[in-house]
């Protein structure tokens, strides 16, 4: 009896095991590789992805159809812990050990630019966001006249923040007297460049701006900056700072009696988790938005409104809604299309697809070619928000400024802090 249970129990699994062979080869898989800092500082850039992708799970559970082929879809997530280095280490082993097809990735330079660099290296398509154009271009060496061969961009650029800051200010009463916050890495390098950054246009409208240097993200003491700013009778304070950093600075300012009229922040003012972190502090921040609920784009994959995605995400996540789900949702609109139309999954056809890329998606038209300001970049568009306090959420982002933007409604005017 025993031996007779044995044989069967061998055969039965000798069974499932040959059942299951046609089963999980049945279809080639297609891997898409997806890079963001889901730990260290800047993890709220990365917060969302994860529901994102469960999402783009359910849409591709069909698979996708590459040259006339049919393949089930895998998404591999790595975290680039906001550190350079590992960003660079993980874009190597999804492309050298897991062989993906093609490469997404997004949340700031110090993540999307090694990822980028790796795929050019390996002559791999990669498709990034949540960089401005100028850190992600010109941070990586990019010659205007040849642009790059694998590496593509979706975002906005420094002139457009710049517009939508400086928009903002005009409409309310200022000295122009401006208090730069320029780090020490690819986003605030970048924007204190005096050729490329805020110093040159602020200039030109007539903004005096005081510039104290770089400092290190992770500082504990802003004196010397909140000193300057006192000095020369600073009303505006301005830069893109990490979120703790823009705590320190905002309450040491209060303790030492520094209490400018509007502060205008990129990066750090972007999450409702950092503005409820500051208490009363974060309201009448204001920061740019480059998606929110009120966008008027809907998704290509999905059908969903950017004012329905944030709600699902809202219900599904059980979290206030964020910028970059649009964006996470997007580079996967645009990978699908691409691969849609590519040729096959060699290297060479999926760039070339991604090159032609003519596509609406849920944070606004995506093309590259001659639409941008260089043929590797797409520009999306931006507008002016400002923190208040809410109603259903502790704070809410209110668009106050569209004047760069007019199809984005706004929800209220700038009001001084």
């Amino acid at each position: 009896m025993s031996l007779s249970r044995r044989t069967f129990v061998q055969s039965t699994a000798a069974i499932a095991a040959t059942a299951a062979i046609p089963r999980a080869f049945a279809a080639d898989t297609l891997k898409i590789g997806y890079v963001s800092p889901q730990t260290g500082p800047l993890a709220p850039f990365g917060e969302a992805d994860k529901w994102v992708i469960d999402q783009m799970k359910a849409a591709f559970k069909d698979g996708l159809t590459v040259g006339g082929k049919k393949y089930d879809v895998q998404i591999l997530l790595k975290d680039s812990q906001s550190n350079p280095n590992r960003a660079g280490e993980v874009a190597n082993d999804l492309i050298l050990k897991d062989k993906v097809a093609l490469v997404l990735t997004a949340g700031t330079p110090e993540t999307a630019n090694p990822v980028s660099d790796a795929c050019e290296l390996n002559e791999v398509p990669c498709i990034s966001s949540v960089v401005p154009w100028q850190p992600w271009f010109f941070g990586r060496k990019g010659d205007p006249a040849k642009g790059f061969a694998y590496t593509y961009h979706l975002f906005w650029g420094l002139e457009d923040v710049i517009g939508n800051f400086t928009n903002g200010w005009k409409s309310v009463s200022t000295n122009k007297k401006v208090g730069g916050l320029f780090p020490n890495d690819g986003d605030g390098n970048a924007w204190g460049d005096k050729e490329l950054g805020f110093p040159k246009p602020l200039a030109g409208m007539g903004y005096s701006l005081t510039d104290p240097g770089r400092f290190q993200n992770g500082t504990q003491d802003f004196s010397a900056q909140i000193a300057a700013f006192k000095r020369d009778g600073v009303e505006i304070v301005t830069g893109v700072v990490i979120p703790p950093d823009a705590k320190t600075f905002l309450t040491q300012a209060r303790q030492q009696g520094f209490k400018p009229k509007v502060v205008t922040l990129g990066k750090a003012l972007l999450f409702p988790g950092a503005i409820e972190a500051l208490g009363d502090l974060g309201h009448g921040l204001t920061t740019e938005v480059w998606w929110s609920p009120s966008h008027p784009f809907t998704s290509s994959l999905t059908k969903q409104s950017a004012k329905a995605l944030a709600e699902a995400y809202e219900t599904g996540a059980k979290k206030q809604w964020t910028q970059p789900i649009g964006f996470a949702h997007a580079l996967f609109e645009v990978a699908a299309d691409a691969l849609k139309r590519a040729k096959s999954l060699k290297a060479g056809d999926v760039r070339d697809a991604v090159a032609a890329t003519t596509i609406s998606t849920v944070v606004g038209p995506v093309k590259w070619g001659g639409a941008g300001p260089m043929k590797n970049v797409s520009k999306t568009p931006l507008v002016l928000g400002q923190w208040v306090k809410g109603t259903k959420n502790k704070v809410d982002l209110v668009i106050v400024n569209n004047e760069a933007a007019p199809n984005i409604p706004t929800g209220g005017t700038l009001k001084l802090i």
